[in-house]
């Protein structure tokens, strides 16, 4: 009885040692993934919990696991949330380093996870600690890159960071001196383009991810709207029933003049309480519809910074609730949310910077200037054109207005393709302001650069990105110059 007890501990030993870990993206699992990321959360996690019961020697679920908290950490930036998940980063990197390391995954998904938790980190202010973690990705990309060149999930993330690690300005040098790498807009978007294009089974699944950095960068860093939109169209991205491409197409909107595109497909997207709870959607539709000067804009703004326990955009977002009842006659209600700004969020982004700065000012903007700026941002640019076009520089007393309205003018020219005479607007905001705190003579460089870069003249161009970036101490200046830096590379064909 001893020795048959001894031969059945030893076989159920040994047979569990033989038993081998595995990747296995199975249908299960890609209906997890797409689950997640359409932001149906609890539906992809019910998928990876019975995945794991009953293939427990499967990692996959544990990898996917990582999605499921990445997405509400990163848009909710609640801290209680973060206190009691970042304890898995390490857990789930032990457990993907169970698998064999004859497998493509091995490290793919050891560097994925260390890249998702270098986003959170930076939006709860680790910023130290984030650079390292991209540092990491980035290094155990490369290592696999090198041991598997087939597998394209690798250029998926490779080619993001390296969009974007390139154009990192001047503020947040840390971070590329401490990966000591240079990155290439034109060689990281090549990359991107050829997975998204590729039939490939791998690319295939990871497609909706690859779209995602995709529409960003190419906005961002390329600096080609139209081709976005076209992208966005021929790709059939469901903002309908995808609630991250929804928020994802609204926010690209609302950066670039189309604010009625961004609240026709937040308020016509699946309503279904089967997504995520996402309170970053009210500060986008609360931003929209302010640039488009509907009334009820006050209402999401205000469910933003009443629900909202991150840091970013809160600052910026009780500054646009101040405006809407700044130019709406109720200065008790400006004066509150302005006060508000005082101790609320940080300043770890130049939005909130700006915002903060302002409030301590102690002045509020010229209305008839917010107005044109708030129904230019929003795409409304007749609208915007009549309140300045019967004025003139001389009706404005402060030489900070008298520069906003020359800015002012020329973006609205700009926008409305009347390229010449927003040079010339442009070029009386930089001779007049390329010395003050403004933004505006920074960023009115930054657009002429852009004018001279569609009539591909580089060399105009280039200077004018150029002296974009030789303008020191203004608003905005991070996001400007990483502007400015991407001109430069486009334009040198890098």
């Amino acid at each position: 009885m001893r020795i048959f007890l001894t031969l059945t501990l030893l076989s159920i030993f040994f047979s569990a040692s033989a038993r081998q870990k595995a990747y296995d993206f199975n249908t299960r699992c890609q209906q997890a993934y797409e689950a997640i990321m359409q932001l149906r959360i609890d539906d992809g996690k019910a998928l990876l919990e019975a995945e794991k019961r009953e293939h427990p020697d499967n990692l996959i679920p544990y990898f996917l696991d990582n999605y499921a908290d990445f997405f509400p950490l990163y848009f909710n930036e609640d801290p209680a949330m973060y206190n009691a998940r970042k304890g898995l980063r390490s857990t789930r990197l032990s457990k993907m380093e169970e698998g064999p390391e004859s497998s493509p995954y091995y490290l793919y998904t050891q560097a994925a996870i260390k890249f998702q938790w270098a986003l959170i980190r930076i939006k709860f202010g680790d910023r130290w600690d984030a650079g390292w973690e991209i540092r990491k990705a980035y290094q155990t990309l490369k290592d696999n890159q090198r041991k598997f060149p087939q597998f394209l999930p690798n250029t998926m993330l490779l080619g993001t960071m390296q969009t974007v690690f390139g154009t990192i300005p001047d503020g947040y040098k840390w971070v590329s001196n401490m990966l000591g790498m240079k990155g290439s807009i034109k060689d990281g978007m090549h990359a991107l383009q050829n997975f998204i294009d590729s039939n490939a089974p791998q690319a295939q699944l990871f497609r909706p991810e690859a779209c995602y950095y995709y529409c960003y960068l190419k906005l961002t860093m390329e600096n080609k709207p139209d081709e976005l939109w076209q992208f966005i169209q021929s790709r059939h991205l469901d903002t309908r029933n995808n609630y991250l491409f929804a928020i994802m197409v609204a926010n690209l909107a609302l950066n670039n003049q189309k604010a009625e595109m961004g609240v026709k497909i937040l308020t016509e997207r699946n309503q279904s309480a089967q997504y995520a709870d996402i309170v970053y959607e009210n500060y986008l539709l609360g931003m929209l519809k302010l640039v488009r000067m509907e009334d009820d804009a006050h209402v999401y703004l205000e469910k933003f910074v009443n629900n909202f326990k991150g840091r970013f955009y809160l600052k910026q977002a009780l500054q646009r609730l101040s405006w809407y009842y700044y130019i709406h006659g109720n200065m008790d209600a400006a004066n509150k949310y302005r006060a508000m700004i005082l101790t609320r969020g940080s300043t770890d982004i130049d939005e909130d910077k700006q915002a903060l700065k302002e409030a301590k000012s102690g002045k509020w903007p010229n209305a008839v200037l917010l107005k044109a700026r708030l129904l230019s941002d929003g795409g409304m640019f007749s609208e915007a054109l009549k309140l300045l076009q019967h004025k003139k520089a001389a009706d404005f007393a402060l030489i900070e207005e008298r520069l906003e309205y020359a800015y002012r003018l020329g973006r609205i020219y700009d926008e409305m393709g009347m390229d010449d005479q927003a040079i010339q607007m442009y070029e009386a905001t930089v001779k007049a302001g390329a010395n003050r705190p403004e933004y505006f003579a920074a960023r009115a460089a930054l657009q002429m650069g852009y004018i001279y870069e569609k009539r591909n003249d580089k060399v105009k161009a280039r200077q004018c990105f150029q002296s974009c970036l030789d303008m020191q101490g203004h608003d905005y200046k991070n996001s400007l110059d990483q502007r400015a830096k991407a001109g430069i590379q486009r334009v040198n064909g890098k």
